[in-house]
């Protein structure tokens, strides 16, 4: 049964306390209500299918599962020159390499540090993108990112700054200078959304995607703990991102990889963390707890080297699974010619399905599951960040491939 934004207003306004409407209208937060907006907006739902929609006709698509980008903004992304990105085929190493000097690291993530960061950060009444909550939420997290600098001492190499958007929440560049400009990219988004009410309606978006939030963020802490990494010894330079309004259509990131890709912008690699904590499903199916390594829409080559990661440095197999066109903003680095993968919590069909509403908890989380994917992430920036790409791309061979026992 469709049930239009309208009507399920309606229902719930009554409920919804005097003090709270206050706070919404203070904070410039709007609801739209079918037939209120005429504001038209263009959505890329697979390679060439585009169509018009309104804001609560994307609400509608994405209640039905359906991913898309929001190309209004950026409908070239991809075709620098008037053309679209030619297909290119990346080297990455063949295993990792870098055990002696990323088991020390490893021993230093901290479920702690998770927990208390994702506490917070889901106590926000909603991060979307649109409302004052979202911005709050974004200069919290900048000043936790600055506050990680500042205790490892690398406020002279080391900055991190807001990509700034024109809807209230700003995307976060975090920025480890190596030997060159080229650049190893590891993301989340830190958006959530309410998909029945999103100005209203309370989305404490811990699975999705606080968790990958903090979970990139702890391996960023701990990868700072590196001297050669905080001095710039590294032979590539490491981003940390966190994207605006990726429930929105992928917005921030197709805004940021759309500058990259306008400046020419030479990224060797990028790794989305979007949901990186739910476990139940998989655990209650009597599957094995694993990571799930996405295989559709993604750098081949790229995702065969982070199985090795897998293998290498987490305690948990992984499985191959899928997610569908533009599923999160990994498919924005993708688009823009860039080598890009994207690793979740499981399965695809055993991920959380609590996202989008007041019920996307904490308590439903496992942080031993974030740890892992910490562990993938900080030993995926530490091995990438010594990469001799130029060395990779005139060797012949081609990569192993690496297939999970699962």
């Amino acid at each position: 049964m469709k049930v239009s934004s309208a009507s399920l207003l309606a229902v719930l306004l009554p409920a919804v306390s005097a003090r709270f409407v206050e706070k919404a209208e203070a904070s410039q937060s709007h609801v739209s209500l079918d037939g209120e907006s005429s504001q038209k907006y263009w959505i890329e739902l697979a390679p060439g299918e585009t169509r018009w929609v309104t804001e609560e006709e994307k609400w509608e698509l994405r209640r039905n599962g359906q991913r898309f980008f929001d190309i209004t903004d950026h409908p070239k992304l991809g075709m620098a020159g008037g053309k679209a990105a030619a297909k290119k085929v990346f080297k990455f190493p063949k295993k990792p390499t870098l055990q002696d000097e990323v088991a020390p690291l490893l021993a230093n993530l901290s479920k702690t540090e998770m927990e208390d960061h994702l506490t917070k950060f889901s106590s926000f009444h909603t991060r979307y993108y649109k409302s004052d909550y979202g911005r709050q939420s974004s200069e919290w997290l900048l000043g936790q990112i600055k506050n990680i600098i500042i205790a490892a001492g690398a406020e002279a190499t080391v900055s991190a700054q807001h990509f700034v958007h024109s809807w209230g929440q700003n995307s976060i560049i975090a920025t480890i200078p190596g030997k060159s400009n080229s650049t190893v990219v590891i993301g989340a988004h830190q958006d959530s959304i309410n998909l029945w009410l999103p100005s209203i309606l309370a989305a404490p978006g811990a699975d999705d995607d606080g968790s990958g939030t903090v979970t990139i963020l702890e391996a960023f802490r701990v990868l700072l703990q590196s001297p050669d990494i905080v001095e710039g010894k590294q032979e590539n330079t490491l981003e940390f991102h966190w994207y605006s309004a990726e429930e929105g259509g992928l917005l921030g990131s197709q805004a940021i990889f759309s500058s990259y890709e306008k400046a020419g912008r030479d990224i060797k690699a990028m790794l989305q963390q979007d949901m990186t904590g739910f476990v139940a499903k998989t655990l209650a199916a009597g599957k094995v707890e694993s990571v799930g390594v996405i295989v559709d829409y993604v750098d081949p080559n790229l995702t065969e080297f982070i199985k090795k990661v897998i293998v290498e440095y987490c305690d948990i197999p992984f499985v191959e699974t899928k997610c569908g066109y533009a599923c999160s903003d990994h498919a924005s680095a993708s688009k823009a010619g860039y080598p890009s993968a994207f690793v979740i919590e499981s399965a695809f069909e055993y991920s959380d399905d609590h996202i989008h509403s007041t019920e996307d908890l904490i308590k439903y989380l496992s942080f031993d599951h974030m740890l892992q994917h910490a562990r993938l992430t900080l030993g995926f920036g530490y091995e990438l960040a010594f990469t001799d790409f130029a060395k990779l791309e005139k060797a012949d061979d081609e990569p192993e491939t690496y297939k999970s026992d699962l």
